[in-house]
């Protein structure tokens, strides 16, 4: 198999990812506690043409509608002995739009937590982890997919097992987590040391970074945290659309195509390579944000104070942040001799 998107990277500064899927369901009648790999067999149609809006919308990269398509999620909807075969259509879905795209789409095979928790907490162990993302993995590298996309991670070790079932696949691989927990994910981990776990793994992601968390503020200064402590990475940033607020039972994301256009040109400066959206990101943002790429030139690494200012909130410690910063400075200054 081809590695698409090691060849794109190759050829181009920056790639753009898409946006949201579950929050352009519901937009699309999803309803509440249903699950979205259902409509990969119920409204196929529907599936495709967030793909195809997201490409036309300037798209490198659409992530397939399997994020929840595991054997333990999918048990919560007694669809376990159907992920292969759900995985294997996503994928497929995906691939059709891509190629027809008349320009080079990577499909990314999306790859979400379990929801269970390792032991000695819980039940689950490596071995039954790995086991059910090398099962995605192998759905999606059959349906077409170019890599997984393992997305929205909190504990170190599940990271390890899904990376360690797309090895097992044979599938190249990326991953980001999500940071929402004043800097760190739910079970603690920093992008400090998100970038150090990529290097002990058997086979280098592709790429790694940051999806979801609080907002695109948050999300660029764990960009900034990475690329300070492993420059020369290749980084995602995929961040929600601005700061998520409660109405009632909703969830609203009130970012508008502007501000995300603005953390797209924030996302690059900060070290990123590959920038797209996550909740709430429209085919309307991800359009504006493919604007702001193709007219980006050349920008200082930003503040977080600068990024605050311009893009809201920063839960992340600033002390930590700018430890990070100072590093990047220091390891750049060595790399150009100044």
């Amino acid at each position: 198999m081809s590695d698409l998107l090691s060849s794109l990277l190759a050829e181009r500064r920056t790639l753009l990812a898409d946006g949201a899927t579950g929050t352009n369901y519901f937009e699309m009648g999803l309803m509440s506690g249903e699950a979205p790999e259902s409509w990969l067999t119920e409204s196929p149609g529907k599936v495709a043409d967030l793909h195809r809006r997201f490409v036309e919308a300037g798209s490198d990269i659409i992530l397939t509608n399997s994020f929840g398509a595991n054997r333990f999620r999918l048990k919560l909807h007694g669809l376990e002995n159907q992920a292969a075969e759900l995985n294997r259509i996503a994928a497929a879905i995906a691939r059709e739009v891509a190629d027809g795209a008349g320009r080079p789409v990577v499909v990314a095979g999306s790859m979400g937590p379990t929801g269970e928790l390792f032991e000695p907490l819980g039940a689950l162990t490596m071995a039954s982890a790995v086991a059910a993302f090398a099962e995605q993995a192998r759905g999606l590298k059959a349906g077409g997919a170019d890599v997984a996309w393992i997305e929205t991670m909190s504990a170190p070790e599940e990271l390890e097992a899904a990376a360690r079932g797309a090895i097992e696949a044979d599938l190249p691989y990326v991953f980001t987590a999500s940071f929402d927990t004043a800097g760190r994910t739910m079970m603690g981990m920093t992008p400090e040391s998100l970038a150090a776990l990529a290097q002990t793994l058997p086979r280098k992601p592709i790429a790694y970074g940051a999806n979801c968390g609080v907002g695109p503020g948050d999300l660029v200064a764990s960009v900034l945290a990475m690329s300070g402590a492993a420059p020369g990475d290749v980084l995602v940033a995929k961040g929600n659309c601005g700061i998520p607020v409660l109405h009632g039972d909703h969830v609203h994301y009130g970012g508008t195509p502007e501000l995300m256009a603005e953390y797209a040109r924030l996302a690059v400066a900060s070290g990123a390579r590959i920038v797209g959206g996550c909740c709430g990101t429209s085919p309307a943002h991800i359009a504006a944000m493919r604007q702001a790429l193709d007219s980006l030139s050349p920008a200082e690494r930003p503040s977080l104070d600068a990024v605050e200012a311009t893009l809201g909130p920063i839960t992340r410690p600033k002390a930590a942040a700018g430890r990070a910063r100072s590093g990047r400075r220091g390891r750049d200054a060595e790399a150009t001799g100044a």
